[in-house]
């Protein structure tokens, strides 16, 4: 089982913390719709092996109207019909920054992102993945333990 590194990490960087917040509080007024959103920050999550990202994510896309089947076969978004044209963009772009390093960010993810996004958009998304990709790295990092229903029943 694992255990976290730090009792409260954020208390050790509270000025960086509050720019990630800040920078989350922005999303709300980017003009990216909500389940995209979350749709992103779920898959991101999923790349990253972060449960602690994925627990809150599919629970906020859950309560945000999210269908339990487009959860579930989001890892398999490209072999399923069920995300439109604007949702594949995101998630291809997803990827591609997730991933940079083995990606490169390739004009093709690119070219379908220009196709679905307008340019302050393509920013925000970016900024968004970017953004979960941090909190990623946190959590993972850090070994935060995710809520368990089972045993937490009252959170």
């Amino acid at each position: 089982m694992t255990h976290p590194r730090l009792t409260n990490p954020f208390k050790h960087a509270p000025e960086g913390i509050k720019a990630m917040v800040a920078l989350e509080e922005s999303f709300k007024t980017s003009g990216l719709e909500h389940s995209l959103i979350e749709l992103v920050k779920l898959r991101a999550s999923q790349i990253n092996g972060c449960a602690y990202c994925l627990h809150v994510h599919a629970t906020d896309a859950r309560k945000a109207g999210e269908t339990e089947t487009r959860i579930y076969l989001l890892n398999a978004w490209r072999e399923s019909t069920l995300y439109s044209a604007r949702e594949r963009a995101a998630l291809a772009w997803t990827e591609a920054l997730t991933r940079v390093a083995d990606t490169g960010a390739p004009d093709a993810d690119y070219d379908l992102l220009k196709a679905e996004f307008s340019e302050a958009e393509q920013m925000q998304l970016s900024l968004l993945i970017c953004a979960i990709n941090v909190w990623n790295r946190l959590q993972v990092g850090f070994r935060a333990i995710h809520v368990n229903e089972h045993t937490h029943a009252s959170a």
